[in-house]
């Protein structure tokens, strides 16, 4: 009797002890289908009629947001960067440089990122260069990392007032918004862009 229910108990703590690596293994397998997706090399096509649409929302979200980008020396825009993993994760997005509004090149953006952070999120990424040497810089560069070459300031702004009134003395500043609006309290920093062919 009393061997058979320390046989029982032991059984019970092995499958507890299981339960968690299989759960972390199926999760892992349900996610593979969805980072591949994401990996996916856009044409410059779809990134082009993508970064208009993102271009277009950022107008509708930032009062003043057209003026401000026909004032810049160049926009680069990320519509769409998918953030996904487990433990450990990433981001990876595709987008286009534009200069006088025409895309110029294309930019691939990625990171990685520790802690608990299940699923998948998407964001846009809009970068805008308020000074020539800025960008003269970041074209030369083999892969520029935010927060090593240079920094870049995310702009935190209340809705309402016009973006055009606000005293920027940063080189390059950026823009963070999914759906719901913008995004305030992030940093772009080890986030590093690379120039792709496309």
């Amino acid at each position: 009797m009393v061997i058979r229910l320390k046989m029982k108990n032991s059984i019970r703590r092995l499958d507890s002890r299981n339960r968690s690596p299989i759960m972390v293994a199926i999760v892992a397998i349900l996610l593979v289908p969805l980072i591949l997706n994401i990996a996916r090399a856009a044409s410059a096509t779809e990134i082009d009629i993508k970064v208009d649409s993102a271009l277009k929302r950022f107008q509708e979200k930032v009062s003043g947001g057209d003026e401000f980008v026909k004032r810049a020396k160049g926009v680069l825009v990320f519509p769409s960067v998918i953030k996904a993993g487990m433990i450990i994760g990433g981001e990876y997005g595709e987008g286009a440089l534009r200069i006088g509004g025409k895309t110029v090149e294309y930019y691939s953006t990625a990171a990685a990122s520790l802690g608990f952070q299940l699923g998948a999120q998407s964001k846009t990424l809009i970068l805008v260069f308020l000074e020539s040497e800025a960008l003269t810089d970041f074209r030369n560069s083999d892969g520029w990392k935010a927060g090593v070459d240079g920094s870049v300031a995310v702009v935190k702004w209340g809705v309402g007032g016009d973006i055009n009134t606000i005293d920027i003395k940063d080189p390059i500043v950026g823009f963070v918004f999914n759906n719901q609006g913008l995004m305030y309290n992030l940093t772009l920093e080890g986030s590093k862009f690379t120039k792709i062919i496309r």
